[in-house]
C-alpha cells in the first residue's frame, strides 16, 4: 500500500512536469516583476499548504504571506496592496470561501494567479495566470482525501520558487540572510563572522630568534604564530608540532626561520566558516590564518571559534 501510494504521487509529477506551459512562465513573470508581495491563500488541506508555499518564498527572496480565506472576508483583504498579487489555491476551483478574494482581486485589479486541478473551474477562469494540476487520482482508497493534488500543489509552488531563484541569482549570502538561525545558518556562516581581526594577530618576522616568538605564542593562546615576510606577507608558521620537533635543539636561541613550517594552509576572509572547518579537519590542525588578496594577515580563526558558533 504505502509503495502504490507513492508511486501514484511520483506519477503525478512527472505528469505535471510534463504539463507546464506558457502560463507558468507567464506566472513566473507576473511574481518576478512585483513591487509588492506573494499573498497566498487556501481553504483546508490547500490552506495548509498554501502557509508552507508562502514561508518558502519568503525565505527565497520573495516577499509572501498567508491569508486566510474566512479572515480575508472579515477584514484581512485590507492587508492585499494594489502592488501585491494573489495566488490561490484550490483543487476543486470552486471553494465558497476565496469568492471574497476572488472578487476582491477583480475589482481593484491585483493579479491573480489559480492554482487548481479543473481548467473551467470559476477560480481558473478568474484567473490572470490559471495554473492547471493534471487530473491524477488522490492516492488514498477511496479517491477523496487530497493527497496528489496537495503533492502537486506543493511541487509546482517550489518549481515557481526556485526558477525565481535562479533568474534572481539568489546566492547562499541571501539565503543566509533570511536563515540567520539554525543549523542551516551556522552552515553559511563566513570567515570573516568568526575570525580574529588583524590587530589580535600572533605574528613574528623570520629573522626574530624564536624566544621572541614563544613569548608571542603564549602571549596569543592560539598555539601558534605566524611568520612574515619581508613585504609584511605570510611566508610560515611556527605550531606547538614545530617546538616538540626541535626541543632537543637550542631552540631558543634558533632563527624563526629555521624552525618554521613553510607554505602554511589558509584560508580567505570570504571562505564559507564550513571550507575553513573542512581544511582543519584534513590536515589535524586547530588554527588557520586569514590572507587578503596580497597575501597579507588579516585574520585568524580557530577551531574554537567554530565550535562556539555551531559550524563545528
Amino acid at each position: 500500500m504505502a509503495r502504490r501510494v507513492l508511486d501514484i504521487e511520483a506519477s503525478a509529477l512527472r505528469e505535471l512536469a510534463d504539463s507546464l506551459d506558457g502560463d507558468f512562465c507567464k506566472a513566473i513573470d507576473l511574481i518576478e516583476g512585483l513591487k509588492g508581495r506573494l499573498v497566498i491563500t487556501g481553504m483546508g488541506k490547500s490552506g495548509h499548504i498554501a502557509k508552507k508555499i508562502a514561508a518558502t518564498f519568503a525565505s527565497t527572496g520573495t516577499p509572501s504571506f498567508f491569508v486566510h480565506p474566512a479572515e480575508a472576508s472579515h477584514g484581512d483583504l485590507g492587508m492585499i496592496g494594489k502592488d501585491d498579487a494573489v495566488l490561490a489555491l484550490s483543487n476543486s476551483g470552486e471553494t465558497p470561501e476565496l469568492s471574497d478574494i476572488i472578487a476582491f482581486t477583480r475589482r481593484f485589479n491585483v493579479p491573480l494567479i489559480g492554482m487548481t486541478r479543473k481548467s473551467e473551474s470559476s477560480l481558473a477562469k478568474q484567473s490572470d495566470c490559471p495554473l492547471v494540476l493534471p487530473a491524477s487520482p488522490e492516492a488514498c482508497p477511496n479517491k477523496q482525501a487530497p493527497t496528489t493534488s496537495t503533492t502537486a500543489m506543493l511541487a509546482l509552488a517550489d518549481a515557481l520558487a526556485v526558477t525565481l531563484m535562479e533568474r534572481r541569482g539568489f546566492s547562499a549570502d541571501d539565503f543566509r540572510t533570511f536563515h540567520p538561525g539554525g543549523k542551516l545558518g551556522q552552515r553559511l556562516l563566513h570567515v570573516h563572522d568568526v575570525m580574529h581581526g588583524a590587530d589580535s594577530l600572533p605574528l613574528i618576522a623570520r629573522d626574530a630568534l624564536m624566544s621572541e616568538a614563544l613569548v608571542t605564542m603564549t602571549g596569543h593562546s592560539f598555539g601558534c604564530v605566524g611568520v612574515l615576510g619581508d613585504a609584511g606577507e605570510l611566508i610560515g608558521i611556527v605550531t606547538d608540532g614545530d617546538l616538540r620537533r626541535h626541543m632537543a635543539d637550542n631552540l631558543v636561541a634558533m632563527k624563526v626561520g629555521d624552525v618554521m613550517t613553510a607554505g602554511p594552509k589558509v584560508t580567505h576572509v570570504d571562505a564559507l566558516a564550513v571550507e575553513a572547518l573542512a581544511i582543519m579537519n584534513d590536515r589535524s590542525i586547530t588554527a588557520l590564518f586569514v590572507l587578503d588578496a596580497a597575501g597579507i594577515p588579516v585574520g585568524l580563526v580557530h577551531i574554537h571559534d567554530l565550535l562556539r558558533s555551531g559550524v563545528a
